[in-house]
């Protein structure tokens, strides 16, 4: 048994425990890098339901482009990459 001072003193308060998974994670990354944060639960949706890969190929072409809204450069880049991968032709 452990004193309830000694556990409550093991406790970080800094940490996000809003956060308990991997993906949900990555779409707070996504929604800080386009400085989109009222569209944060939609980057979580994003990140748990698409391959990460897309996802970071969309994110890494939005925050090269000089754009004023990257958050739009994201989506529609995203939106591009899907297109391609869906009309390429099966192996």
């Amino acid at each position: 048994m452990q004193k309830l001072g000694t556990i409550l003193g093991n406790i970080d308060l800094t940490r996000d425990t809003h956060v308990s998974r991997e993906f949900q994670r990555f779409g707070l990354y996504i929604a800080e890098q386009l400085n989109d944060p009222a569209h944060k639960s939609l980057y979580i949706k994003m990140a748990k339901v698409y391959p990460r890969q897309l996802l970071e190929e969309a994110l890494s072409f939005a925050r090269d482009a000089n754009a004023r809204n990257r958050a739009a450069v994201f989506m529609w880049k995203l939106k591009e990459i899907r297109k391609l991968k869906v009309d390429e032709p099966k192996k």
